[in-house]
């Protein structure tokens, strides 16, 4: 089976599964921690090289305060439990907005962690307009020149993205790095998490044309 090198994440449905639940809506982030663990090992199994998860963004933080609080803590919470497999790991996302978590800092440049491996980079506060900020001084198309100016430049082409929650939208993901991506929904909300939907996922991948437009 063909696998791609890089999927990108977007575990959306947090909040409506808490509110099925009886719950308050900050409530549903926390369920969100252990399906991102056992989805890392289980990429870190097939031999995915690169995983990159949508943490929160510039626009999340505009939500209640007590929201934003909860998506922040499960953030951070995320990346250390991260910090703790063998993996090399990068955070990205806007370090000069007061709501980028201080805690986070130290994973602004690209770390290995215990063995090292995986390539896993976590978006938090992360903004597309922010990302391409650097890009709209430039003169020239080349493609180069752009991709390395990016504020996500260490993050390569994704292959596979997939979304939770059934939404059809890429909520402003990578903009750049997903303009070749094939994107699979899965309806089922983030905390619902199977080790089914990943292999549905990369099954379905396996049946696409790849061709980057050529």
């Amino acid at each position: 089976m063909a696998l791609p090198n890089h999927i990108g994440i977007i575990p959306d449905g947090n909040r409506r599964w808490a509110v099925k639940r009886g719950l308050s809506k900050e409530k549903g982030y926390s369920f969100g921690l252990k399906p991102g663990i056992e989805l890392f090992k289980l990429c870190e199994k097939l031999g995915i090289n690169e995983l990159t998860y949508y943490g929160f963004t510039t626009d999340n933080t505009k939500r209640p305060s007590i929201q934003a609080k909860a998506f922040t803590k499960a953030c951070i919470e995320a990346v250390k439990i991260l910090s703790k497999e063998n993996a090399s790991l990068l955070v990205v996302g806007n370090s000069e907005s007061p709501m980028f978590p201080k805690e986070l800092l130290p994973y602004m440049v690209r770390k290995d962690f215990g063995k090292g491996g995986i390539k896993v980079n976590f978006l938090v506060n992360y903004g597309w307009e922010w990302d391409l900020g650097k890009t709209k001084n430039l003169s020239t198309t080349n493609r180069h020149s752009i991709i390395s100016s990016l504020n996500s430049h260490d993050i390569s082409r994704v292959d596979l993205i997939i979304r939770w929650g059934g939404r059809r939208r890429l909520s402003g993901f990578l903009p750049v790095q997903s303009v070749y991506s094939d994107f699979y929904i899965i309806d089922d909300y983030w905390p619902d998490f199977k080790m089914e939907h990943l292999i549905h996922a990369l099954k379905w991948y396996n049946d696409q044309d790849i061709t980057l437009g050529g």
